[in-house]
């Protein structure tokens, strides 16, 4: 068995029928929440973990390798096994439906996640052992899913359980033809942008190299959609070797809203170090104007960004995050500019940035990103908020 940790636990199980009553004589799977109630009940319990801090496990038993004349009894088995070994409060019901049961475990109290699942397989599998033939028990499949998981502070996120995301995929699917031309459109822009920068481009390639030594180009790991890491690209704007640390340091503590205020009372704290000795003269005039994010571009390219979305976190910055900033990496692929960025970009704090992102995920459309583009020169020429 792996650990719970790692979000996923499998194990082959049995079925046993027990004696259960339902009212007026109906089956055990009539009691069962149909399969979109479940999914938005899976959706809200989520949601709700994220701003309590609790854990939740999602329990799925996978009936679609039964191969049997009398597959809806076997299917009734199972439900009626479900209802006498699970508590009064969790949820039970389809997460698809006639093929996948699903249980939604909340409330642990003071028990440790790891535990709790644990014995929660145990009572299960024991409820589920007694009943099937030895040709019967490969027909059945449990997996255990725990919420939250994956982003346990080591800097290394990881590709979420789509099965704790259904609504996020659903979403995917309903807006399939919005979503090829938000693709056409990032394809097309970036491929513009970078034939028509291409001068700019090799002019600040070459003042790069004339200043300091070093690299053109600073490849960082990024943080993208769903905790999938990318080479992530820009115009090396610092002095080579140096100290991430006191990056690292400031954005924990700005997360946490513990940045030190600005001398001046009437300013707000940005989320960029001002005046940071690590960066270049060339450095400073590229941030100031973000000709430092051109071969961003090549990202988009390749479909690790789009030209619209949230900027994408370095793996360490997600160690200081909430559990609900954490959607900011769900729901939109990240981009090059976006509603932070053309609403204030470094002044805002960083709950307001994330705020601006989850907002940009629930209205979006491709008029709303061609809203934003034509808003960034703006803000780019204005250099408010940018160091």
């Amino acid at each position: 068995m792996t650990d719970v940790s790692a979000a996923k636990i499998k194990a082959t199980a049995e079925v046993k029928k027990q004696p259960v009553s339902f009212a007026n004589g109906s089956s055990a799977m009539a009691s069962f929440l149909s399969e979109d109630h479940f999914r938005r009940m899976l959706s809200r319990e989520r949601k709700r973990s994220e701003r309590s801090r609790k854990h939740l496990v999602l329990m799925l038993i996978d009936g679609k390798g039964v191969k049997s004349k009398k597959t809806d009894a076997l299917l009734e088995q199972i439900a009626v096994v479900l209802g006498a070994a699970i508590r009064e409060t969790d949820i039970a019901g389809w997460f698809e439906t006639s093929a996948v049961f699903g249980v939604i475990f909340t409330e642990f109290g003071e028990a440790d996640v790891s535990t709790a699942v644990k014995i929660i397989e145990a009572k299960i599998t024991t409820e589920l052992q007694r009943g099937f033939k030895v040709n019967q028990l490969s027909s059945f499949q449990i997996s255990f899913y725990a919420f939250p998981d994956g982003w346990d502070g080591t800097g290394q996120a990881r590709a979420v359980d789509a099965e704790l995301y259904p609504d996020l995929f659903e979403v995917e699917q309903k807006k399939k033809l919005s979503l090829l031309v938000k693709r056409v459109m990032d394809v097309c822009g970036a491929a513009a942008a970078l034939a028509v920068l291409s001068p700019a481009f090799l002019i600040l390639a070459a003042m790069v190299k004339a200043t300091s030594q070093g690299p053109v180009f600073f490849r960082q790991q990024r943080v993208g959609r769903y905790g999938v890491n990318f080479e992530f690209l820009k115009f090396r704007s610092m002095y080579v070797s140096t100290d991430a640390a006191i990056h690292k340091e400031y954005v924990r503590n700005f997360i946490a809203g513990k940045a030190a205020a600005s001398a001046d009372a009437s300013k707000k704290t940005v989320y960029k170090i001002t005046n940071d000795p690590r960066v270049t003269w060339i450095g400073k005039i590229m941030r100031r104007t973000s000709l430092d994010e051109v071969p961003q571009f090549w990202n988009v390219l390749r479909g690790e960004m789009s030209l619209v979305g949230p900027r994408p976190p370095i793996p360490y910055e997600i160690e200081a995050y909430d559990i609900w900033h954490r959607r900011r990496l769900l729901e939109s692929r990240p981009g090059i500019t976006g509603l932070w960025q053309v609403h204030g970009r470094s002044k805002t704090t960083f709950d307001e940035m994330v705020r601006l992102d989850l907002q940009y995920s629930r209205m979006w459309s491709p008029m709303l990103d061609v809203k934003i583009l034509l808003q960034t020169p703006r803000a780019v020429l204005s250099g408010d908020g940018a160091y």
